[in-house]
C-alpha cells in the first residue's frame, strides 16, 4: 500500500524512496537464494540416484546447463541395478496329479 501511494505523489521523497530500495535490495538476494536451492535440491537427489555425481545439479546456476542436465538424464545409461523381480512361490500344477506308487 505504501509502494502505491509513493507512486502517486507527485514529487516523490527521496529519502523514502532510497528506504524502499535497500529494502528491496536486502529480500532479493534472501529469494534468488531460495529459488537456487529449490531447483538444485532435487536434482541433487536425482544424480546420486541415478549414479551419477550429485555436483552435476550445478549445472543448473549456468544458463541453459539445466537443459543440459535433463537430457544427460534422460539419454544416460543409468548406473542403478534394477530392483529384483518378486519371488513367487511355486505354484503346484494344475489339475493335481494323482500320487505315485
Amino acid at each position: 500500500m505504501h509502494f502505491a501511494l509513493f507512486l502517486l505523489q507527485s514529487s516523490p521523497d527521496p529519502e523514502q524512496a532510497q528506504k524502499m530500495v535497500m529494502a528491496i535490495l536486502a529480500i532479493v538476494p534472501i529469494l534468488i537464494l531460495v529459488g537456487l536451492v529449490i531447483i538444485v535440491l532435487p536434482f541433487w537427489f536425482i544424480c546420486k540416484k541415478a549414479g551419477f555425481s550429485p555436483w552435476l545439479s550445478l549445472l543448473n546456476l549456468v544458463p541453459l546447463g539445466g537443459l543440459v542436465l535433463i537430457y544427460v538424464l534422460a539419454f544416460a545409461d543409468w548406473k542403478v541395478l534394477p530392483a529384483p523381480p518378486p519371488v513367487w512361490p511355486l505354484q503346484p500344477p494344475y489339475p493335481p496329479q494323482p500320487p505315485l506308487a
